[in-house]
């Protein structure tokens, strides 16, 4: 009997320190909570467990040396001051822009950013960020819409005011010069803030002149690749051209390549205008294959994340906030190449 009764309090024990525990596992973890649940929080919150402020930005692509510049202080912008950063890239597509527009709403993000891909063609999509009460930054480039409430503010350049500084110091350097001075122009993508306003502030100044003729100008698409190409068929049909206007210095670069190619010296027999800053156009104008940069600055991340804060806020912003640029001629180049950071 004895034996029998004695059998079955061994799993009777074991079960009592399993439940005991069971119990101790529990309170340590309920004295851990709060670590716990900023652990499962995971990338949405900061340091101190609060929900991060989440920024979606669509890039226009990565085009060009300035364009990877941009991106790159965007998202290192966003990361110091510690939002959450959705980024997309829209390989130069409008509708991959659009889409991922769609995309944030749906994520109901704190605010939108983006560099259009082309000026038109937006409404649509920024009345729903608008109906659904998300603030919109345009960064770079702006759009042609009639309903300025669709976005917040724009931050960037002054396009037209960098095509007349090109225009203008071509002016300068050939006031000696009465003869006739053919120009070839690389433009942007075809639709592009940029293309459009680099071109008109250019040809509304320099096209004054009687002495000046474009004798051909196409798109290059901002890049290196389309540039040589676009120079190449140039140098074909046109056996005098004296001058380039490339709309970036990534489609000048690729000119540079075409021209030499072609057994002609840039710099010498074909003079190079070019606008951005990246590093590899002041080392061209340190070897004297370009003339003169108007700078475009991409280091505009840390406005564009006072600007995400702000919005967030509720605070007000400025309609349009301008980037710091300058010009730099070929005597220049040399001092300023090492503060190249793009």
């Amino acid at each position: 009997m004895s034996l029998t009764a004695s059998t079955p309090a061994r799993p009777r024990t074991r079960n009592t320190a399993a439940a005991l525990l069971a119990v101790a596992l529990c309170v340590s973890l309920a004295a851990c909570g709060g670590a716990g649940k900023k652990a499962a929080a995971g990338s949405g919150t900061d340091a101190n467990g609060a929900k991060k402020l989440v920024f979606g930005f669509s890039q226009v692509g990565s085009e060009s040396g300035w364009r990877a510049a941009n991106t790159k202080s965007i998202q290192d912008a966003a990361k110091a001051a510690g939002f959450e950063l959705k980024f997309s890239d829209a390989q130069q597509k409008q509708e991959n822009q659009i889409a991922a527009i769609r995309t944030f709403i749906q994520q109901k993000v704190d605010v939108i950013g983006f560099s259009p891909v082309v000026v038109t063609g937006w409404d649509t999509v920024l009345k729903e960020a608008k109906t659904a009460g998300i603030p919109v930054i345009l960064t770079d480039r702006a759009i042609d819409t009639q309903d300025k409430s669709l976005y917040k503010t724009f931050i960037g350049s002054d396009f037209v005011k960098e095509g007349t500084s090109a225009g203008q110091w071509l002016l300068d350097a050939e006031k000696a010069n009465t003869g006739t001075v053919n120009i070839a122009e690389l433009e942007g993508t075809t639709g592009s803030a940029p293309a459009i306003d680099r071109k008109k502030g250019f040809e509304d100044l320099v096209l004054k002149d009687p002495r000046f003729k474009l004798v051909a100008d196409q798109t290059g698409d901002f890049t290196r690749a389309k540039g040589k190409e676009v120079m190449t068929a140039f140098l074909k049909a046109h056996k005098d051209i004296n001058v380039l206007f490339a709309h970036n210095d990534d489609m000048a670069m690729g000119a540079i390549q075409a021209i030499e190619e072609a057994g002609l010296k840039p710099g010498k027999d074909i003079r190079i205008v070019s606008i951005d800053g990246v590093k590899d156009a002041f080392q061209a104008m340190v070897d004297g294959k370009i003339e003169v940069v108007v700078e475009c600055n991409p280091l505009i991340g840390p406005q564009v994340m006072d600007l995400v804060r702000k919005l967030k806020d509720k605070a007000e912003v400025p309609a349009r906030v301008e980037s710091k640029e300058g010009v730099f001629t070929k005597d220049k180049a040399a001092a300023e190449l090492p503060n190249r950071q793009y």
